[in-house]
């Protein structure tokens, strides 16, 4: 039977879309849901009548709190499901996982025949990434309804010699059947991706704006097509809803909220970027930006750098990093920071700090805070963070701060909301980097593998790499191919033989 608080709480659960927590005795967050409807899915759990798998019963014997967040839709409601599972593992997503594998959206926009796919595993290969959501049926059904408004390809049909069903259907933009550019199609594709990040009124305005321009000229058919375009879209906006990180309701993320109070900033950090380096001794030394937007990660404002040196050193990578980053033109193109954490502890965060004050003068006001590996400690330069400490929320979370020279240390529960979001931007951006630097590394290795073959230089073995993406690739491709690609037969030639009596 469920505590009388837990029967008060089901009373005043909504009847609209949203993530549910619950927590334990402890206070700990033990599982995380989503639902399309709260006051349905959560009452559930305590009904007597309704069948429950010993690990749900499990589960259930231990809910001492429930929490929700309420959303505008059920697709906000598996996005935002998935970044919180993976900020604060929740042990019960683990034990009770079923369709909780992360699903992304793929759109190799810049390729010379773009297509859009879905993926578990996001790749830095240039390609356009939208998620994470945990239910691909959820995203394969808005996308097929979004196909129909901007039609795009699923895969490269080569030698294909009659126009696919797609095509027939509406469904396909035609490039292969030259019924389109690449140009117009790629505009096109520009619109589905806005549509999917949330720009959803902005994505009107524009159709709306070339509908009357293509009237103005008496281009009918266009205008026809824009206004079809524009129609169907309003009729959408009542099935399907992307997530929008930039209108979820901050007053509802703890660690959010708890983070502002703590470092007694203005408002809730709406965009934090996390910085970490990683190299190996020295060698394809790489650096990442990672950006959280309203506490969840914005995969589409990362960034890499590749830096300018190859040094064994992090402070000074750190400082050519946060140079480059607050140069004006950067913050021109991506925004201001309202929160920068540095991977690392006093002396990454020096260095950070020191980078900063020497750039742009807009960028002296941006709060940085450190973030060390062993303790989890949040580090601070009291004098030059842009961040004032509240004392009494420090002891009110069980946690201790101490004085470190021009430093403060801060002590947390490893458990506590704002360490487990610090954690998830930390450990995402050295996810990032890692990946990065292990991309440079194999390239390079591969680079100078095919140097080791009498006539073939770095410009070659570089130009081979582009086309095949791997040595496993190029030892496949035929004579014939690596001779297209090289130019001169002769050279594919010593490439071939060479890889094939390479073990």
């Amino acid at each position: 039977m469920p505590s009388e608080s837990i029967k008060q709480k089901l009373t005043k659960l909504p009847a609209s879309p949203g993530v549910y927590f619950y927590r334990d005795k402890n206070g700990e967050i033990i599982y995380i849901g989503k639902a399309a409807v709260l006051k349905n899915r959560v009452r559930q759990y305590f009904q007597k009548s309704r069948y429950r798998d010993p690990k749900t019963d499990a589960l259930v014997r231990e809910i001492a709190d429930i929490e929700w967040m309420e959303v505008d839709s059920e697709l906000d409601a598996l996005f935002l499901e998935a970044e919180q599972i993976r900020r604060y593992l929740p042990r019960y997503n683990i034990l009770l996982r079923d369709d909780k594998s992360l699903v992304y959206v793929r759109i190799d926009y810049d390729s010379d025949y773009p297509t859009l796919s879905f993926t578990r595993r996001p790749l830095d290969d240039g390609a356009r990434y939208f998620g994470p959501y945990t239910s691909i049926a959820a995203i394969r059904q808005a996308l097929k309804l979004l196909r129909k408004v901007f039609p795009y390809a699923v895969k490269r049909s080569p030698g294909q010699k009659r126009a696919s069903l797609s095509y027939h259907l509406g469904l396909d933009p035609g490039l292969e059947e030259g019924s389109t550019t690449l140009a117009d199609y790629r505009s096109n594709l520009r619109k589905l991706m806005a549509y999917i990040s949330g720009q959803r009124a902005t994505l009107l305005k524009e159709l709306d704006k070339e509908m009357k321009s293509a009237a103005s000229v008496h281009d009918y058919e266009l205008a026809a097509r824009k206004r079809d375009q524009i129609e169907s879209l309003r009729r959408l906006n009542q099935q399907i809803i992307f997530s929008d990180k930039e209108f979820l309701d901050l007053s509802k993320d703890v660690a959010l909220n708890e983070l502002k109070d703590l470092l007694n900033l203005k408002s809730p950090p709406k965009r934090i970027e996390g910085y970490d380096i990683s190299h190996m001794q020295g060698s394809d030394v790489v650096a990442s930006m990672v950006v959280f937007t309203n506490g969840t990660s914005n995969k589409t404002s990362y960034r890499k750098f590749k830096t300018r040196k190859n040094i064994n050193n992090d402070f000074f990578n750190m400082n050519e990093t946060i140079a480059r980053r607050f140069k004006q033109s950067n913050l021109d193109k991506w925004g201001r920071p309202d929160l920068v954490l540095i991977d690392g502890g006093k002396g990454q965060l020096e260095a950070a700090l020191n980078a900063r004050d020497e750039s742009a003068p807009e960028s002296l006001s941006v709060p940085f805070i450190g973030l060390a590996k062993r303790e989890e400690q949040i580090v601070i330069d009291v004098s030059r963070s842009q961040v004032s400490l509240n004392h009494a929320l420090i002891s009110k979370l069980n946690g201790h701060a101490a004085a470190s020279g021009n430093f403060i240390v801060i002590s947390l529960p490893n458990s506590s909301h704002i360490v487990k979001l610090l954690q998830r931007v930390r450990d995402e951006s050295h996810r990032f980097a890692v990946s990065y630097h292990s991309t440079l590394k194999t390239k390079r290795v591969s680079v100078s593998s095919l140097q080791d073959i009498d006539g073939i230089g770095p410009v070659t073995s570089k130009k081979l790499l582009r086309q095949f993406k791997s040595i496993t690739n190029i030892k496949k491709a035929s004579l014939d191919d690596l001779s297209k690609a090289l130019g001169d037969t002769k050279k594919a030639k010593l490439v071939k033989d060479y890889l094939m009596n390479k073990p």
